[in-house]
């Protein structure tokens, strides 16, 4: 049996149960799995499954896809998720732009829109203009932008909100939910930080400190009539990845209009009881650099972008890599992830900059050099990570885990 998967035969973990079995619908794609596997990867009993996948199959979430021949007695019946059974918004603000995804829940992307974005015209003109952009990307895939009948109460059970906050949904501490009425199921947001992600509430973005106080979960989620996570790009993006099978011990190093990290430690997102970690780009490495947006003088931020600037992406990287040097040395993580605009501009030179870093300080301290690769699918990793955030809590994946057994990197 795998402990990865393991659940208990008691009523009052029914969602936790559903939740097994639907992530393991999800990860079986079209080929499907039978009753029998489920009993056996979870260690329910068979009748405990087929309580389950059977409310599943009410709501429309599985379906059969044929039979399998078995070494004995009648073939086994075929499940399989029904991927347009739901969706998910993501939506990325950053500093200067808006990128909206609608997901299925297999977690593929079915529709996409871009905008410009003036993230400092302030929290009301950007949650006008966001929801608005969400509005057009249902209508243009033919989903309404209402949650319809069941979906509060799916968003409830996998946010942890009671009833009279169905804007809530807690992308880090969930209850494993019974599966709503298939609908959109809710809006990730991913944005700079600092934030708080379980209330939702915005700090002092960097640049930004109108921004501050400002509670743009609950305001966008009374706009939209949807329930809404917000979490930082890092954190989304890294919750993606951990999904995708990166590894459970990373750090995804974002680098765009600013620079931040997504730790991943023992196969989960790391935030930090205050979402304060990953705030990788204000580590200071220049006692008397030049001035950051934070207040500080010569951080890693200012410094590469400036590098940027003035088109020199070897010193970038070079900067870049002494930062992500820094906190493989105090994590002793497994790999460096790299994404974001301004990497994608010039991909081969940051990896291979921060890959000479990292080697040149492994050799000197004669630690393990560390592997330093672009993210997978780094033009969309926050969105797509944005969606996940509302998706992962009905798999039970709201930290990221995935089975012990799986130790696939799928870095291509």
């Amino acid at each position: 049996m795998n402990r990865a998967y393991s659940g208990v035969n008691l009523a009052v973990l029914r969602g936790h149960n559903a939740a097994l079995v639907l992530d393991l619908l999800r990860t079986a794609g079209d080929g499907g799995i039978s009753r029998l596997e489920l009993a056996e990867r979870t260690g329910l009993t068979p009748q405990g499954v087929s309580k389950i996948t059977a409310r599943l199959r009410e709501q429309g979430l599985v379906t059969d896809t044929g039979r399998r021949a078995s070494t004995g007695g009648k073939p086994r019946t075929v499940l399989r998720l029904v991927p347009d059974a739901g969706y998910a918004v993501g939506l990325h603000l950053d500093r200067d732009e808006l990128t909206a995804v609608l997901v299925d829940l297999a977690g593929t992307v079915v529709a996409e829109r871009g905008s410009p974005l003036a993230f400092g015209a302030g929290g009301d003109a950007v949650v006008e203009t966001a929801a608005s952009e969400v509005e057009a990307l249902l209508a243009g895939a033919g989903a309404g932008a209402g949650a319809g009948a069941g979906a509060d109460e799916g968003a409830a059970g996998a946010g942890g909100a009671d009833a009279g906050d169905p804007g809530h949904l807690d992308a880090q501490d969930p209850v494993h939910p019974e599966p709503p009425t298939p609908r959109v199921l809710g809006v990730g947001v991913a944005l700079p930080g600092p934030l708080d992600h379980s209330s939702g509430v915005l700090h002092r973005v960097t640049g930004f400190p109108e921004w501050d106080g400002f509670p743009l979960r609950d305001a966008l989620a009374a706009r939209l009539g949807l329930p809404v996570v917000v979490d930082k790009d890092t954190n989304a993006a890294a919750l993606g990845l951990t999904l995708a099978g990166c590894g459970d011990s990373f750090a995804y190093l974002h680098l765009g209009t600013g620079l931040g990290a997504g730790l991943v430690l023992g196969g989960a997102p790391y935030r930090g009881p205050r979402t304060g970690a990953g705030e990788f780009g204000h580590q200071v490495i220049q006692l008397d650099g030049p001035p950051c947006g934070c207040g500080n003088r010569g951080c890693i931020e200012a410094l590469c972008l400036a590098a940027v600037a003035a088109g020199s992406f070897d010193e970038a990287a070079r900067v870049l890599g002494e930062g992500a040097a820094n906190m493989v040395g105090l994590l002793d993580i497994d790999l460096v992830l790299l994404g974001g605009r301004t990497v994608a501009a010039a991909e081969e030179r940051f990896v291979e900059g921060v890959r000479a870093v990292l080697g040149e300080r492994a050799r000197r301290g004669g630690t393990v050099e560390v592997p330093v690769l672009s993210a997978p699918g780094s033009e969309r990793v926050v969105v797509e990570g944005a969606a996940q955030l509302v998706l992962a809590p009905l798999f039970g994946r709201a930290h990221g885990h995935f089975p012990a057994n799986r130790n696939d990197r799928n870095l291509s």
